[in-house]
């Protein structure tokens, strides 16, 4: 099975363990790391992802994932919550938090410069436009940063629907 398609269905098997606990999914990654395959689940929820969430959601999951099979390799499975500095990785993620604080990091440089930090004041067509402290805006695709993450987030300061 594809490394996406194995993303696709572990994702399809996850969503309805996580709405039934309360909780959403960020973000699902199937990784290789030297020998050993892992299974990253990134769950959230609006008043902030706790230790026991991790544990029910690992629980639940890790029974399903056993019934149903669908990687054949073996894996470590990994539950987690997407953290303060949270990666962007979604366009959906990009669309919520418009309006965030956001470290950029790019893949080449612009103009001698690789790491940005400002408002992420806009996003469409996979292109992501960032204030930066000094008024200036930098716009880039998406597929040419390395990472996107929020700065210092605060759910409480941040009143948007996961």
């Amino acid at each position: 099975m594809a490394k996406q398609n194995t993303v696709v269905r572990v994702e399809e098997i996850a969503t309805p363990i996580a709405k039934e606990l309360g909780l959403t999914i960020w973000d699902v990654r199937f990784v290789k790391e030297g020998t050993d395959w892992y299974l990253r689940v990134f769950i959230d929820k609006e008043q902030g992802v706790s230790i026991d969430d991790c544990v029910d959601f690992s629980r639940a999951l890790s029974k399903a994932l056993d019934d149903s099979d669908p990687i054949p390799q073996s894996y470590m499975l990994e539950v987690a919550s997407p953290g303060v500095e949270r990666e962007l990785v979604r366009d959906s993620h990009f669309e919520q938090f418009v309006g965030a604080e956001v470290i950029m990091r790019t893949i080449r440089p612009i103009d001698g410069v690789r790491d940005f930090n400002g408002v992420m004041t806009h996003y469409a067509d996979k292109k992501i436009t960032v204030r930066l402290q000094d008024g200036s805006c930098v716009t880039v695709d998406k597929k040419d940063t390395s990472f996107v993450k929020l700065d210092d987030f605060d759910i409480n300061d941040f009143n948007k629907e996961f």
